[in-house]
């Protein structure tokens, strides 16, 4: 039996499933839902060496199949008639003066549930909106709302460093990322280049941030006086990945000092 990481389908959150199939990471597949099935994307799989208490492994729904050709067609039809319902959803959402940015819309795979995404600054009463959709499409309607970072991760894109963005590429759920992360790098923090292009804080600081952490140990910090070899001085920079500190003694010399 595997225990196995999937997104459900683009946008959708991380759920882990148990397997009896073989498949690997980046398959697309059709799992078991609450009320029918859905599909994602496989990102990480655990092999378990002994069957699972059966008490533990009914707490995880199953991986039914891999996606095969007609459900890939079935995809492309439901992708179609999503972004129909976004249009007219959009609509909607001008008509009630709703304070909300519709980002993008989904079904689920057997079209039982149609999930809408947007984006507010505050919290919105959508409840008419809701019952209006669903008499329309006449299937269980969710508003999800999400954040700048989900929005990013959502269509994509490359950051400064030319690659695409991390959380498109690799990153499986978005780590707490502060200033405190920037200025042990002493990155300049007035400027927008520690923002990634969602606005926020770009996720690659915060584990970074660890390589900092471990290598700032038993180093001193700047403006500190301290007594070394040679001699007594003022810590004027601290390069932290060299753990190279640079002093001024007492004579006005700035000397280099190797931790």
């Amino acid at each position: 039996m595997q225990l196995v990481l999937v997104r459900l389908r683009e946008a959708g959150q991380l759920t882990t499933y148990k397997a009896n199939l073989s498949i690997k990471v980046h398959d697309y597949v059709v799992v078991e839902a609450d009320r029918g099935k859905d599909y994602g994307e496989v990102l990480e799989i655990n092999e378990i060496e002994q069957l699972l208490p059966a008490k533990k492994a009914n707490n995880y729904k199953n991986i039914i199949r891999k996606m095969l050709e007609q459900d890939k067609k079935v995809l492309v039809v439901n992708q179609k008639e999503a972004q129909d319902a976004m249009k007219l959803c959009q609509r909607k959402i001008k008509d009630y003066n709703l304070a909300m940015k519709l980002v993008d819309t989904e079904y689920s795979f057997d079209k039982k549930k149609l999930i809408f995404y947007f984006i507010s600054d505050k919290r919105v009463d959508f409840r008419e909106l809701v019952k209006e959709l669903a008499k329309v499409f006449k299937v269980r309607i969710e508003m999800r709302q999400i954040g700048a970072r989900d929005e990013a991760k959502l269509f994509g894109g490359f950051g400064p460093c030319g690659q695409q963005l991390c959380c498109c590429r690799f990153l499986k759920n978005f780590e707490p990322v502060t200033m405190k992360m920037a200025k042990i790098q002493k990155l300049p923090l007035g400027s927008g280049k520690i923002s990634g292009i969602c606005g926020r804080l770009m996720c690659c600081l915060s584990y970074e941030h660890k390589i900092y952490k471990s290598l700032s140990k038993n180093l001193p910090k700047e403006g500190q006086r301290i007594t070394t070899k040679q001699g007594k001085g003022k810590v004027i920079s601290v390069n932290v990945l060299k753990r190279i500190v640079y002093l001024e003694v007492e004579d006005n010399r700035i000397e280099k000092v190797q931790f």
